[in-house]
């Protein structure tokens, strides 16, 4: 498990243009910081370097686990579970079998995929392709993803975006749950997270 998670002075540039710069934070396990702004102020991106995908132009993040703290990104992300606009489905897979490969990619043994479909309340959809998901159903499958990982720090990229009332109450709960065990969530977001979160602005 993360222990901290520290950005030091990070600056973005995406092309020609600095999305932001001398930007410090800093969360502790257990906790979730929700990342609020403007479309285009940069709070995909910020997910984006938290993660490890991008490089920040200067600065740097550390990651405490145990008694050891990193910078490495490559390490970083082995500890990151993501949830992004872009779905990344096979539409010729089952709900079950697109599940099951990703507890494949992750490294992820004995996992009961047909319970966690349950919690997330796509059981009776486990053998459909998932080319006849709902967008809602498909961010429930991205969470589905997200428990299964058993990654310690969650990236949420607008986590209530395309669901209805009762998805959004999922996703409030298993955020809640997914910190009360003392994992870490960073949320680019324009809803209020409920968790007594930190917030940042860009």
């Amino acid at each position: 498990m993360i222990s901290s998670l520290t950005a030091e002075k990070l600056a973005c540039v995406r092309g020609e243009r600095r999305l932001f710069e001398g930007l410090s934070f800093r969360l502790k396990a257990g906790q979730a910081l929700a990342v609020e702004g403007a479309n285009g102020a940069g709070k995909t991106s910020l997910l984006r370097l938290v993660a490890g995908f991008l490089a920040p132009a200067s600065g740097r993040i550390l990651v405490k686990t145990g008694e050891a703290e990193s910078d490495d990104a490559e390490e970083r992300g082995r500890l990151v579970g993501w949830l992004g606009h872009l779905d990344g489905l096979k539409p010729q897979m089952t709900v079950l079998e697109q599940l099951a490969f990703y507890t494949r990619l992750y490294a992820v043994r004995d996992t009961d995929l047909p319970a966690v479909l349950a919690q997330v309340g796509l059981a009776r959809q486990s053998e459909l392709p998932c080319r006849y998901l709902s967008a809602g159903q498909k961010r429930r499958l991205a969470l589905a993803r997200l428990l299964a990982s058993r990654r310690p720090l969650w990236l949420l990229d607008e986590p209530f975006a395309a669901l209805d009332a009762a998805g959004r109450d999922l996703m409030a709960l298993a955020m809640a749950r997914h910190c009360a065990e003392g994992g870490m969530i960073i949320a680019a977001t324009h809803d209020a997270l409920g968790l007594g979160n930190e917030s940042l602005k860009l």
